[in-house]
C-alpha cells in the first residue's frame, strides 16, 4: 500500500532538515577555520581559507599537547569501558536473573539515584580518592568511573536479560553448571546486542567527560582531551591563536566520529532496545 503524506509531513520534514543543519553547519565552520591562517581569520570569520594550513594540525598535536591528551584519553577510557562493562554485566545479570531477598529494594535505590544531584557527592567522593591516594592518577580515574554505576545503562542491559528465556539456564543448572558458569557461558554470550550498545554508549559518556578529569587531574601531563581542550582555550585568550584551537577540536572529535560511523547501527538500536525488551 502506498503510503500517504500530508502537509503535516512536510512540515516535520522540514524541521528536521533545519535541526540537521543546526547541527553540520558549526562542524564544518569550525572544519575550515581550522585550515586558515589566523589573519585570515580575523580578517572574516566566513570567509573559505585561501589555501589549506594543514600546518595547524601538527602544532595543534605538538605543541599543543593534544596528540598525548589524546592518548591519556584513550587508556582512560579503554580502561573505565573494559572494567565497567564487566561491573554493568554483572549487576544487570544479579538484579534480573538471580532471586534473593532485597532484590527488588536495591532496584528501588538504584532507580531512586536518578532523582538525586550527582554533584551531591562530589566532596565525599572527593575526600575518599584523596584519602586512597587515587587523585592525580588515570588509573584511580578508572576506578572512579568504573565504579560508578549507570541506572541508565542497567535497565538497557536489565531489559535485554530478562528476555532470555529461562528454561536456558534452568537446563544449565541442571547439568551441574554453577551461577558463574552459567552468567560467563551462557548469559553474556546471549546477551551479547545489549552488551556491545551498552559498551556504545560508555565510550561516548567517557570520551566526553570533562568534570571527573578537570576535578582530579592536576599534572598537565596527564590532562585527558577535554582538560586539554579547556586549558588551550584559556591560553588562546593571550595567543589568540584560534584556527591551532580549532584544529585541536577536530583532533579530538575524530574517535567519536570513528565510533559513530562504525557503530551507528548499534547506536540507533541501543536507543530503544530497554523499551523493547523490558
Amino acid at each position: 500500500m502506498k503510503e500517504t503524506r500530508g502537509i503535516s509531513d512536510a512540515f516535520f520534514r522540514t524541521i528536521l532538515y533545519v535541526w540537521g543543519v543546526t547541527i553540520i553547519f558549526p562542524l564544518t565552520w569550525v572544519l575550515y577555520e581550522s585550515l586558515k591562517t589566523n589573519p585570515e581569520f580575523f580578517a572574516d570569520i566566513w570567509a573559505l581559507p585561501e589555501s589549506l594550513q594543514f600546518s595547524n594540525y601538527a602544532r595543534a598535536w605538538n605543541e599543543y599537547n593534544f596528540g598525548h591528551a589524546l592518548l591519556n584519553t584513550l587508556y582512560y577510557v579503554g580502561g573505565s569501558m573494559v572494567l565497567g562493562l564487566f561491573f554493568t554485566t554483572l549487576n544487570a545479570y544479579a538484579l534480573t536473573r538471580i532471586e534473593f531477598r532485597g532484590r527488588q529494594l536495591i532496584w528501588g535505590l538504584i532507580m531512586m539515584s536518578l532523582f538525586l544531584p550527582g554533584i551531591n557527592a562530589l566532596v565525599p567522593q572527593y575526600v575518599v580518592m584523596r584519602d586512597l591516594g587515587l587523585t592525580n592518577s588515570l588509573s584511580g580515574l578508572i576506578l572512579l568511573s568504573s565504579l560508578g554505576e549507570s541506572v541508565f545503562y542497567l535497565m538497557i542491559l536489565g531489559g535485554f536479560m530478562k528476555s532470555i528465556p529461562k528454561e536456558v539456564e534452568e537446563s544449565a543448572f541442571l547439568d551441574g553448571a554453577s551461577i558463574w558458569q552459567v552468567f560467563w557461558r551462557i548469559i553474556v554470550p546471549l546477551s551479547t546486542p545489549g552488551i556491545v550498545t551498552v559498551a556504545i554508549f560508555k565510550f561516548i559518556d567517557f570520551y566526553n567527560s570533562f568534570l571527573s578529569p578537570f576535578i582530579y587531574l592536576s599534572d598537565p601531563d596527564k590532562y585527558t582531551i577535554g582538560v586539554q581542550m579547556y586549558q588551550a582555550n584559556k591560553l588562546m585568550e593571550y595567543s589568540a591563536d584560534w584556527v591551532t584551537l580549532f584544529a585541536g577540536i577536530i583532533i579530538a572529535m575524530i574517535p567519536s566520529l570513528v565510533v559513530f560511523i562504525f557503530f551507528q547501527k548499534w547506536i540507533l538500536r541501543g536507543a530503544t532496545l530497554g523499551a523493547v525488551k523490558g
